[in-house]
């Protein structure tokens, strides 16, 4: 079948028949030709900043123990200057040990995943890209899970789920080194089969826990829950999440190349292979830390970017900062709701799949004129 040009970008690297959305090339009207820059940018940015802030505030006062609004600010501001003291000390507990360290980690995991989801949408050229797809929230979940099997300690659990998340990408970087002439396409199949093979150990470590003292709390850990946020939690995946997302900030316009095909990418000054394997680099940090302090949690590195392209369009230089900051906020969101819905708290995981999936195909119906079949 013939297809025009704009379709045929990066065909060298699909699949003989792959699911392709149409979108403006980066530059283009409508593909956020401006950068950061302009007063659209500007408002993009202020809005969805001040949102992941109201957000995070609102969720330190709702839950089953109220705080009111007022004593939060205060509170919060109080840790900066001295104020004359109008809460309690049970108020300041809730706000500052218990729900802060927990919406700074939602924050931050919401951010991350988003990122992860962009980036791998952009690499992979696959719409339904995410964290899953390269496999390595899979080994991440088995690093977890095995710690709980063994009884180690919380420390454990975290070293254990981001040292088996980097395993995992350094079996598909052995694995794609010669990916020849579909290096994407040897990529995905490398995540997928990895993914499969520790999806299957997860199943084996569940089957043999002890269904009285282990797999409670196995199950409830790969579901995700942000119900032992802690300090230190925060920094273990604050520190990641923040070196890879400045590694893929840092390359947001090379990803803008990176779309347009290796042959493209080549002729711009741009190595393809370097720049890709660099951005996987990143994103398996950021996903491997966010699994490590919160299980996994599925449907937000998919369903975000997509939530973020009719604002920021898609250029990457607006999408990726777009996308993070709107990840915080969903995350957060999602885990209000999960603390506050039931007497119980429910997995967030549970929350974010129940809400993901309908608002995914919403968005596939809306879009679904735009989308290409391409034969090549």
């Amino acid at each position: 079948m013939a297809v025009s040009s704009p379709e045929r970008v990066g065909a060298r690297d699909a699949p003989s028949s792959s699911y392709r959305l149409e979108q403006p090339a980066p530059g283009a009207p409508g593909a956020g030709a401006e950068g950061l820059g302009g007063r659209r940018g500007y408002l993009l940015f202020a809005v969805l900043g001040a949102s992941v802030l109201a957000v995070a505030i609102g969720a330190l006062a709702v839950g089953r123990y109220m705080v009111p609004l007022g004593e939060v600010f205060r509170i919060l501001v109080s840790r900066l200057v001295p104020l004359h003291r109008t809460w309690t000390v049970t108020d300041q507990d809730v706000v500052v040990l218990l729900r802060l360290p927990r919406a700074l980690l939602t924050v931050v995991v919401g951010a991350g995943l988003a990122l992860c989801g962009a980036v791998l949408q952009a690499v992979l050229r696959n719409p339904v890209a995410d964290p899953q797809l390269l496999g390595v929230s899979y080994g991440a979940s088995f690093g977890g899970a095995l710690a709980i099997l063994l009884g180690l300690s919380t420390v454990a659990l975290m070293a254990g789920a981001f040292g088996f998340g980097l395993v995992v990408l350094v079996v598909v970087f052995v694995l794609g080194r010669s990916a020849g002439p579909a290096p994407t396409l040897t990529i995905v199949l490398s995540g997928v089969v990895t993914g499969a093979f520790f999806s299957a150990l997860v199943s084996f470590t569940t089957y043999i826990a002890n269904p009285e003292t282990q797999l409670q709390s196995i199950v409830f850990w790969l579901l995700g829950s942000f119900a032992t946020a802690t300090y230190s939690a925060d920094l273990v995946a604050g520190v990641p999440v923040a070196l890879g997302a400045a590694t893929v900030l840092a390359l947001r316009w090379r990803l803008n190349v990176l779309s347009l095909g290796d042959e493209e990418a080549r002729s711009l000054g741009v190595n393809p292979q370097a720049t890709r394997w660099c951005l996987l680099v990143a994103v398996a940090v950021m996903a491997s830390a966010s699994v490590a302090v919160s299980g996994a949690i599925g449907w937000v590195g998919l369903v975000v970017p997509h939530l973020a392209r009719p604002f920021s369009g898609s250029d990457h230089r607006r999408l990726l900062p777009a996308a993070a900051l709107l990840g915080a906020a969903y995350l957060t969101v999602m885990d209000t709701l999960a603390r506050t819905l039931l007497p119980t708290e429910l997995p967030v995981g549970i929350l974010t799949a129940v809400v993901g999936a309908p608002t995914f195909f919403v968005l596939l119906r809306r879009h679904h004129r735009r989308a290409v079949w391409v034969d090549v």
